[in-house]
This record gives structure tokens, C-alpha cells and sequence, in this order.
């Protein structure tokens, strides 16, 4: 969840939770199951389109990212160190516009962490969202509140369903990649417990209730799994390429046909969801595809910058949706098309702009979605990326999460662990 601009909960979110504020280890092989139909080769779009840039290019760029965003001065770093706690050290990836710890960008930072073979910044931060973000008990326990101050967790703010969905993909690379520890850091068993969790958790009502965060009836994710918030969806919580992952690696045979299951959904929902001129997607959707009139949010803004990442991603790794080359393409083309340059980032879904100003998020999600596309379209949007450094200010927290994995992406380094 991303409500980069808000600086209290939707009133959605307000009613859900009933509150006023609301070096690489030798990798363990996958399970067997999970040895079949991976991807076995990860295209490198930049250097199909700059022959010039070189691996070692693409190194020092993505070494660049990481150093800034993890490691780097008080304008640029979003990752901080914290207290350890009695499983080892912690940090915390800081949201610095809105100054708060969201799930979204922990789980993200566990991507990247994994994605770039960096065991123990992903333990850290591993450490802090399992020890102030994770609900021990009560009927949301497994789940993740979405958003924490830095000194912990004193409120109770809801889970938001994209934050779960990364911590278990994430999880489960790291599993693959390193090994299983103990306890905290048995990968394996943590993602397993939440891949339950998210799938067979009992609907409870009332204020401090929780549903699952796939809906049982629409075999969709929900927007928030509490609440009316649970009632409908988000099409960029729609990742049918970690969903393809879950079906090879969740424990229980009924689960992973579940799981195939939902990713076929997901894929069909893409083309409900996204405009049928421009491809533009809302923030928030019906289960049907219909827009979700709430506060704005039946625009194209912030979270529906990564709508297209996650189906571009999804037919890179698996060609199970051919249908979703055609969306990249319907999209780009729109902004391609935009009569100014770069392009503004929010739109209504029939692509009126509703600001002037460009996003780096976006522009890098956009370089993903040239995954799909042929060369002339794909060059300027890849080049784009290319072309930005690391941000720094108020904002570089989600845009530089978007840059950082977009970069992974388009070079082939972000992989399928």
C-alpha cells in the first residue's frame, strides 16, 4: 500500500481497523516440485538495447543503488539500523515523506535484499518487521500491520495485502538461495505459515477481525483483509508471478493447485481492470475490474504504477498470458503519445492528466512493462530508466524502491529464486 501524499488513513482504512490514526551462501536446491517449468533465462533488456552499457556497467549502477538507498548519506539512505532484538540484529526501511515503517516497503527491501545476494541486511530487516509489525496473537495473527513508527509498533494500523505478498516471496528465495536457519530465520517455515495464513485464515468479524487476503469466493487478493476494506481489490497487489512460485513451493498439494489457480485469475483480471484505450489501471478496483470509487482512488495514481510491472514480469518468467504483451504495448503507447514530456504520473483510467508533474516511480515501472514490447517502443522507456540516478528528498522512498527493482528487472538480475 502507498498513500505517498496522505497523511492519515482513508476512511476505508479508518473503518477497518476501528481506530482514529491509524556473499552468497551455497543455495539449497528447491523442493522438487518447484524444479519444474522455472524460468531458465532472464532477458537483459538493457544491453538488447544498449549494446554499449556492459555487465560491469550494469554492476557499478545497481552497487550505486544500493549504497545510496541502504547505506548512504541522511538525503538519500531509507534504511536504518535499529536495536537488535534477542534473534540478532534490525533496521528499518523508512517511508521519509510520510516518516513511518510501512510493509510494503520492509517487504520490499527483502526483495532487493535477496535479489542482490545480501544475507544479512535481509535478516535485519527480516528481524524488525517479524518482531514490531508481525500480529502474535488475536485473530490477525500471521498478519503484518502496514504501517509502524520507527520505535516500534504502539498502534494498530491493519494489514495492507501487497506487504504479505512480498514477505513470502521473499521468504521463500531467501530460502532457496541460502539455506533455511532457526527459528526467526527458518525462511521456509515462516513463508509457509504465511502463505496459510493469507489462503485459509477463518473470516472474523468486528473490529479487530481479519479475512483472508485472497477472497474465497473471487480467488482474488483484497485491498485489506478487514472490514468492508476486504470487499474488494487492488489491481497492483495482483502478482501472478509470485502466485506461479506459490504453486511450486507451498506445502500442501490443495494449496499449490489453489495457487495456479489464482495466478489464472489474476492474469484474466488485467484485462478487466486496465482502460481498453490506454491501459491504464486504477488504485483500487471491484472484483469484476470495475474501478473503486473511493476518495480518488478510481484514478491512476501512485499504487497502479506498478500494475503493469506485475504483468509484464509474469509473462517474462512464465508465457502463461500472451494477452499481456498487448497491454504493455496499449500502455506505452499512451505515454509515448503524451503531449508533454516526460509525461505527467496521474491520470483518470481514460488518461486525462490530473497533475503536470513526472515520477521516477513511474517511469521506471513503465521501463518493465518494455519487457513485452518491441524495440522502437521500448528504447526511450529503458533509456529513461537508464538515465536517472538514485533520487534523494522527501520522496525517494518509493520511487527509489521502484527504480532500484525496475533496474533489476530490465538486466536479467532480478530472478526467480
Amino acid at each position: 500500500m502507498n498513500l505517498r501524499r496522505w497523511t492519515a488513513l482513508p476512511s476505508i482504512l479508518l473503518l477497518a481497523c476501528g481506530c482514529a490514526l491509524a556473499a552468497d551462501a551455497p543455495a539449497t536446491p528447491p523442493p522438487p516440485a518447484a524444479a519444474a517449468s522455472m524460468p531458465v533465462a532472464y532477458r537483459n533488456l538493457l544491453r538488447e538495447i544498449r549494446p554499449d552499457i556492459s555487465e560491469a556497467d550494469i554492476d557499478a549502477r545497481l552497487a550505486g543503488y544500493w549504497r545510496s538507498l541502504f547505506e548512504g548519506d541522511a538525503d538519500h539512505r531509507i534504511v536504518f539500523p535499529a536495536a537488535a532484538t534477542p534473534d540478532g540484529p534490525a533496521s528499518y526501511v523508512l517511508d521519509v515523506g510520510n516518516a513511518d515503517v510501512r510493509s510494503e516497503g520492509m517487504s520490499y527491501g527483502m526483495m532487493v535484499a535477496v535479489q542482490m545476494g545480501r544475507k544479512a541486511e535481509f535478516d535485519a530487516i527480516w528481524n524488525w518487521a517479524a518482531t514490531h509489525m508481525r500480529y502474535a496473537t488475536g485473530p490477525r495473527a500471521g498478519y503484518f500491520r502496514w504501517q509502524c513508527q520507527p520505535a516500534g509498533c504502539a498502534k494498530d494500523a491493519v494489514p495492507a495485502s501487497d506487504g504479505e505478498e512480498y514477505f513470502a516471496t521473499a521468504l521463500l528465495m531467501a530460502a532457496s538461495r541460502w539455506g533455511n536457519g532457526q527459528g526467526l530465520y527458518d525462511y521456509n517455515a515462516q513463508a509457509q505459515a504465511l502463505l496459510t495464513a493469507m489462503l485459509h485464515k477463518p473470516s472474523v468479524d468486528g473490529r479487530d477481525g481479519a479475512r483472508p487476503i485472497f477472497s474465497p469466493q473471487h480467488g482474488q487478493v483484497v485491498f485489506v483483509p478487514v472490514g468492508n476494506a476486504a470487499d474488494f481489490s487492488d489491481p497492483s497487489y495482483h502478482l501472478p508471478a509470485f502466485y506461479e512460485l506459490w504453486a511450486r513451493r507451498a506445502a500442501a498439494p490443495q494449496d499449490r493447485r489453489r495457487w495456479s489457480e489464482i495466478a489464472d485469475i489474476s492474469r484474466a483480471y488485467f484485462n478487466k481492470a486496465a482502460h481498453p484505450k490506454t491501459g491504464l489501471t486504477p488504485d483500487y478496483a471491484e472484483f469484476d475490474g470495475r474501478p473503486k470509487v473511493l476518495e480518488g482512488h478510481e484514478d491512476f495514481r501512485y499504487d497502479a504504477f506498478r500494475t503493469a510491472v506485475n504483468w509484464s514480469v509474469d509473462q517474462a518468467w512464465w508465457g502463461k498470458n500472451p494477452a499481456a504483451a498487448g497491454l504493455s504495448n496499449k500502455l506505452l503507447t499512451f505515454f509515448a503519445g503524451q503531449k508533454t514530456q516526460p509525461y505527467p504520473h496521474l491520470y483518470t483510467v481514460d488518461g486525462k492528466p490530473l497533475n503536470a508533474e513526472p515520477s521516477k516511480g513511474l517511469m521506471a515501472s513503465n521501463a518493465v512493462a518494455a519487457l513485452l514490447v518491441e524495440k522502437p517502443l521500448a528504447e526511450r522507456f529503458v533509456n529513461d530508466l537508464w538515465k536517472l540516478d538514485p533520487p534523494g528528498g522527501q520522496w525517494r522512498y518509493y520511487d527509489g524502491l521502484l527504480q532500484f527493482m525496475a533496474m533489476l528487472h530490465v538486466t536479467g538480475r532480478f530472478k526467480a529464486w
